[in-house]
């Protein structure tokens, strides 16, 4: 679907804006200068009616968002967090889009049920209301197993889904291609990289096939965490767009008044969420990345549920490692540490002066410390960040990009429970701890372990290896002469004993 036509659905998401009037909306919410003011109402006014009406009904940004389809809204959702960025009436407009949006015909939701799962819905079900939630890309509906009496969720794609998310996608690859063509500076945040790992994401969150497994998984890891839980998965009434979870009884996390009503304790709950998330990062490597307050739910006994597991994101150890030094040397305030990190993880060119990135760091990190969080105006730091990030020509790194967004979102999420909250000093133990076990003496007796494990894999073919090296070392060569060539055979021969010595020794660690 990529081409030429995808610059009218660029033309008319900017018409939409000023169809809707979320084009003032959001350019006072960024703060944007007058001068960006005035081109973009001179661009937009004339074009105004080639725009989406949208519902009339709905505040302009919400409006806008949901006329222009599922990407959009995905990105609405994400800012709906942060009243820290967008301000506090523009968030309060985009948070109905997190699980209040309207739903498609029960019948649909029925007869798609019975398609994929391959039997009537009375046949499975004894219950199946009309939907109690819809969001971007599927809805939910209460329903009780016909078999057991048990409660339990079903979650029901939209129809069209797909081709509606590939549609939007290509729009964003088509504006990526142009911030690459008319903003050469901007290449060194990829952003066509950060469009493809945005598509492999959204795709994979369409077929809940793999939210399911995703579910399970999450749920293994989490098994222990206290105060936290995992609905538990239907696996037999689950398929690519359906699937039955558990019934999560609770107040969802955008409900502050049910949560003050039910005595439960807001800083408590913001300073947890944050906490389980650095463990869940650090700890595990693998992450709920998608949690909004609609994903979110209080327990009567106060524990925090979560639901909707589309979006989860995954960390290899080394970048674990990396991203924990990171944050702690910030929390220790070691500047230097925190620049020699990004160098030698690769995040900056290594011809670029290490004390001076650091002197850049120390002035991002020090106004943080000892500040009240409703003081700190997240907006402008992202804003000195990015100016930080251009100058010393760090690039975008598409692994960190579901971590780096969910980190935001979290952060929303618990400030929105708690305004007073500190990412800093809530965040110290998780990473401590972290530390402790995964940089040191420790942390490099299991590696040893596990290399040998990997070595050892090889003990039985290394006779067939070191019988290969021979031979290719044998054959005829011309350019070979004399004594150069047998003592190739013997750096061969020394090779193989020195692998299966190497595997012996870490064997017995």
């Amino acid at each position: 679907m990529r081409g030429p036509h995808n610059i009218w659905r660029l033309i008319r998401t900017g018409a939409t804006l000023e169809r809707t009037g979320a084009m003032g909306v959001v350019l006072d919410a960024f703060r944007a200068p007058p001068h960006l003011r005035l081109v973009a109402r001179i661009l937009g006014w004339p074009f105004a009616w080639l725009g989406y009406k949208g519902d009339v009904t709905q505040p302009p940004a919400t409006r806008a968002l949901t006329a222009l389809g599922p990407a959009y809204i995905k990105f609405g959702q994400i800012m709906s967090t942060r009243p820290d960025v967008v301000g506090d009436e523009l968030a309060s407009q985009l948070r109905v889009l997190q699980d209040k949006l309207p739903p498609f015909p029960l019948a649909e939701a029925r007869e798609m049920v019975e398609q994929e799962l391959e039997l009537p819905v009375d046949e499975l079900f004894s219950e199946f209301s009309e939907p109690i939630a819809a969001a971007s890309i599927a809805q939910v509906h209460q329903a009780r197993l016909a078999d057991t009496g048990e409660l339990v969720a079903v979650k029901v794609l939209r129809p069209g889904i797909e081709r509606a998310f590939r549609k939007d996608v290509d729009a964003f690859y088509l504006a990526a291609r142009m911030v690459e063509l008319l903003a050469p500076s901007a290449r060194r945040l990829r952003p066509m990289d950060v469009i493809a790992h945005f598509e492999g994401v959204v795709m994979g969150e369409l077929d809940l096939r793999m939210e399911t497994a995703a579910a399970a998984e999450f749920a293994s890891n989490t098994a222990k965490d206290g105060g936290f839980r995992v609905p538990q998965v239907q696996w037999f009434l689950s398929a690519r767009r359906v699937m039955t979870l558990g019934w999560a009884n609770g107040i969802p996390a955008n409900d502050l008044g049910a949560i003050d009503a039910a005595g439960h304790d807001r800083k408590a709950l913001g300073e947890r969420v944050l906490r389980l998330f650095l463990s869940h990062a650090l700890r595990d490597g693998y992450f709920h990345a998608d949690m909004h307050q609609g994903n979110l739910k209080v327990a009567p006994n106060g524990d925090i549920i979560a639901l909707d597991f589309g979006i989860m994101g995954r960390l290899d150890e080394y970048t674990r490692r990396v991203y924990a030094e990171i944050i702690f040397g910030f929390i220790r305030k070691d500047y230097h540490r925190v620049a020699e990190v990004h160098f030698e993880a690769g995040y900056v060119p290594a011809d670029r002066d290490v004390d001076e990135f650091a002197r850049a760091l120390r002035s991002v990190g020090e106004p943080i410390f000892g500040m009240d969080a409703s003081r700190i105006s997240m907006g402008r730091l992202l804003n000195y960040l990015f100016e930080v990030t251009e100058r010393f020509g760090m690039e975008t790194r598409t692994e960190l990009i579901l971590l780096q967004r969910t980190m935001v979102v979290v952060e929303g999420v618990a400030r929105s429970l708690y305004p007073q909250i500190n990412i800093w000093e809530v965040a110290s133990p998780i990473v401590e701890e972290y530390i402790k076990d995964n940089i040191g003496p420790k942390a490099l007796a299991r590696d040893l372990k596990r290399t040998a494990r990997v070595l050892a894999r090889f003990g039985p073919r290394l006779p067939q290896m070191a019988e290969a090296a021979l031979m290719r070392e044998s054959l005829p060569q011309v350019h070979v002469k004399g004594p150069t060539k047998w003592m190739r055979l013997g750096y061969a021969g020394v090779g193989a004993v020195t692998m299966a010595a190497l595997i012996w020794v870490l064997q017995a660690l």
